[in-house]
């Protein structure tokens, strides 16, 4: 398990949840950029769109979380339930704010704090430079395009990575091996383009693809829009 859901802070704050019934409507409507900004600990409700499914990056995050984007910001919940939840469907979260290796996470406080609407929304990923993923973009759907500056290396069981670099500064790209992605045509020097979770862990900020079309190779030369 997660050493962050042993915290004392924590403990307390999710039984508080619990434990009042009306809390989650005196937090509702908050807006991810704004629980963001929260203290850890804090207990929050958000809501947004679906863009990790449900248990995606089990393999590196050992749980069955997903992550939501509205209009101001993104997230991952991090649960131990796996709700089912397919990219587009919308979620609303009762939980408590936390970070987890660097990551700041929502935490619900148990199965009646995820309400779920099955849905076809899409979210369109923020074109951003590779230079500059970082706190300012984590949470967020982006997508990226440069060279691959480094050869796929191993990081199993959690996964694969490698590097892309537009010139701007080279960006981690974390596959998380729960993800079942091919990338055998990944080869050094290859230029791509990466769509996926803009996430951190410890002091390492990376580009997480969720499914197989989130990676796509692109000829020399070539930068489409």
């Amino acid at each position: 398990m997660n050493p962050f859901f042993k915290t004392p802070v924590i403990v307390a704050a999710i039984a508080l949840v619990a434990a009042v019934p009306g809390i989650s409507s005196v937090m509702h409507g908050t807006a991810i950029r704004d629980a963001r900004r929260l203290v850890s600990g804090s207990i929050t409700t958000i809501k947004g769109t679906v863009t990790v499914p449900s248990g995606a990056f089990v393999s590196s995050t050992y749980d069955q979380g997903f992550a939501i984007q509205d209009k101001t910001g993104g997230i991952y919940i991090s649960t131990q339930t796996n709700h089912r939840l397919k990219l587009g469907d919308t979620a609303e979260v009762t939980g408590v704010l936390g970070q987890s290796y660097g990551l700041t996470i929502v935490t619900p406080s148990g199965n009646r704090s995820v309400r779920i609407k099955r849905d076809n929304d899409n979210v369109t990923p923020q074109r951003i430079a590779t230079g500059s993923v970082n706190e300012a973009s984590e949470g967020r759907l982006v997508i990226i395009r440069g060279v691959v500056s480094q050869a796929v290396a191993s990081d199993l069981p959690y996964g694969y990575k490698f590097y892309v670099n537009d010139g701007s500064g080279e960006i981690q790209v974390f596959i998380s091996t729960s993800c079942n992605l091919d990338l055998s045509q990944m080869a050094l020097g290859q230029k791509v383009s990466i769509t996926g979770f803009s996430g951190q862990f410890d002091t390492t900020y990376e580009v997480q693809p969720r499914i197989q079309k989130d990676i796509k190779l692109l000829p020399s030369g070539r930068d489409d829009d």
